[in-house]
């Protein structure tokens, strides 16, 4: 069964750091891209970052850009995300997702093939 599972989120001052995981099962973890989404009350699915397969290549949406990275240990079928100086704005549903379409896709379209329920993330001010 294919699974993906978010964890990590919670609630953090503005200025302040977290750090997400997101547990892949059911499929072979390298044979996909991976990435974060988020979704805050009343907005569009916004891409944030996407990983390739191997883990060499990283994109970044501007909105986290020298703020956010994100990593992934084949080994261990992990994708993290860590989050530096939060913003209040950053406060969303994060959702990892798998994807065989490229990251430029990934990020343009914001989608990908299969993903899990989300951990919230909530910032304050």
């Amino acid at each position: 069964q294919v699974q993906v599972v978010e964890s990590g989120g919670g609630l953090v001052q503005a200025g302040g750091s977290l750090r997400l995981s997101c547990t892949a099962s059911g499929f072979t973890f390298d044979d996909y891209n991976m990435g974060w989404l988020r979704q805050a009350p009343g907005k569009e699915r916004e891409a944030v970052s996407c990983i390739n397969w191997s883990g060499v290549i990283t994109y970044y949406a501007d909105s986290v850009k020298g703020r956010f990275t994100i990593s992934r240990d084949n080994a261990k079928n992990t994708l993290s995300l860590q989050m530096n100086s939060l913003k209040p704005e950053d406060t969303a549903m994060y959702y990892c997702a798998a994807l065989r379409r490229s990251c430029a896709y990934f990020l343009e379209y914001a989608r990908g093939d299969f993903g899990g329920q989300g951990t919230q993330v909530t910032v304050s001010s």
